[in-house]
This record gives C-alpha cells, structure tokens and sequence, in this order.
C-alpha cells in the first residue's frame, strides 16, 4: 500500500498531456512501445528508466486479448506507483466504441480510435462518442483520432501495405474539419508512414504535410508505423510537428533475433525466465537507441 509520502509523489507527478505538450515545446517526442507480454513491458520500462524520459506503453486490441485489458493496465501501473516513474499505457487501435469504453473502463491514460479505413463523416460521428465519453469519466484520459490509411500489421513485409498510396493520405482541410468536430487531443495523420517494415527499405515522410497539419490542427500530432524509419527523417517530424512516435515491428524483430540466438546456443535450457532474459535485452537495446533520438541525447 502507498504511504502518505509516495501518494504526494505519484500526485505532483505531470500527467500524460502534460509530459506531451513539454515534449513538444522542447522538439522532442515521447516514444510509444507495444508489448504482447511482459518481456517487452521490462524492455520498455528498463529502458526508459535509465535514460530518465517518459514513456508510453501500447496494447492494440489482439494484444490486450492476449495479455488482459485490465491485466495490462495493472502491470504498467504497478510500475508506475512503485517507482514513481512516468510510463503510461494506451489502447492502440481500437475499432469500435465498445471496446474503447471498455479500455476507458478498465483505466487507461490514453485510447485510440482507429477509423481510419470509415468514410470521413462516420469517423468523426464514432470518435466523437469516444471523446464524449472519456471527458464524463475523467478529463485526463487522452482520445486519438486516426484519419487516413496506412495498412494495418506489425510485420516485415514484401511491399507497401495494399490500399495505401498518396490518395489515402491525410488532407490538411480534412484534419482541419475532423479536429473542429471531434476536440480529440491528439491526432494521427497518414503522412507517408505505413505500418510494419518494408524489406527493401519505407517510403519517405513527407515531412511538408506534418508541418502543414501542425501548423493547421491545435491537438498534437502522433506518427504510427515508426518501425523502419530512418534517423533522419525521425527528427525532421518531430521537428515539423510530431510528439509521439509509435514502434512496434522494430521490438518484435528483437524480439525473434533474441529468442532464435539463445535457443540456437542453449538448445537444452528449458528454464523461461532464463530464455526470455535475453530477448529482453535485445529489445531494450532498440528501446534505447529510439529514446535517444526521440529525446536528442
């Protein structure tokens, strides 16, 4: 149980919106991790505590399937009340309302409703419900909103996700109307990223758009599909207007390398938490090297 002490601690503690706006004003971004299960929360969390810089956990809707929408929630939590340190977990990808009230419900700092693939008018009619109904619960419960396609899979791929293309790609005067009718607090534009790696290499940001949507949309902007990225084009959106950046493909990568190399080496060990240690540290070592370039060390 907390003491007096460490609840004033967790109290003056900022909350999510504010460690985003900060990051902000400082052209910096806050790094947005998914895990499937607690190797990669440990990843994340180690991670993210040495360099001191907060974070964001992310469960896409298979993902709480498999760990447990109020299980998940537990775990990143207990982590941040035991040591007082900002790590904060969204439901990423969420396709109905449901299933946003019921992550809303089981206490997430953040949802994201993914309408991305709706005609514009019912994206904005559904994330509207979800804004309403995270303000009537608690105000600081953050609402994304997605508007245009960028494939949908955390995976290496052959080729660019089929349906993404620069048609599907976010209109600036479109952000403009989404945002004036849903008050989401924070966006994710299709702006050249795509979800999963391509194997001969991800389009270019078109960092132009970014910056124009920034300049035209009061909420923060959120970069998903970061896996595959180069470094370059990393800091010239955040530069332009991103706060948050989404990897996912990139962990689970690490993850398959590290768990293939030890079983290969240690093909007797039956031991789990002695196979999994290593993955973990494969894991945290692409943590690090985003969080150091999301935070310019």
């Amino acid at each position: 149980m907390l003491n007096v002490k460490n609840m004033l601690k967790l109290y003056t503690m900022k909350t999510l919106k504010e460690y985003i706006l900060k990051a902000r004003e400082e052209r910096k971004a806050i790094g947005h991790f998914n895990i499937s299960n607690t190797e990669g929360l440990w990843a994340i969390f180690n991670a993210a505590r040495v360099l001191n810089v907060p974070v964001i956990v992310g469960v896409s809707e298979g993902e709480r399937d498999f760990i447990g929408v109020r299980q998940a929630v537990a775990l990143v939590k207990s982590l941040r009340e035991e040591f007082y340190f900002p790590i904060f977990i969204n439901a990423d990808h969420t396709y109905t309302f449901e299933k946003v009230k019921e992550a809303i419900d089981a206490g997430f700092d953040m949802v994201i409703f993914d309408g991305a693939e709706l005609p514009i008018e019912d994206n904005i009619r559904e994330t509207l419900r979800c804004v309403e109904y995270a303000r009537k619960v608690d105000s600081n419960i953050l609402v994304e909103g997605e508007l245009g396609f960028i494939g949908k899979s955390s995976k290496v791929l052959d080729a660019i996700p089929q349906g993404v293309s620069k048609e599907t790609e976010t209109k600036v005067e479109d952000a403009v109307h989404f945002f004036e009718m849903t008050g989401v607090d924070l966006l994710a534009p299709s702006v050249g990223n795509i979800h999963g790696m391509v194997k001969g290499g991800n389009p270019l940001l078109d960092i132009e758009k970014i910056a124009s949507i920034r300049g035209a949309v009061p909420s923060p902007l959120v970069l998903h599909g970061g896996s595959g990225t180069s470094n370059e084009d990393f800091l010239k959106a955040i530069d332009a207007g991103i706060s948050i950046i989404h990897i996912n493909t990139e962990l689970r990568v690490a993850y398959q390398k590290g768990l293939k190399e030890f079983l290969q080496t240690n093909p007797n060990e039956i031991t789990p938490y002695k196979i999994m240690k290593p993955v973990v540290a494969e894991m945290q070592k692409v943590i690090d090297a985003r969080l150091r370039l999301f935070n310019r060390m």
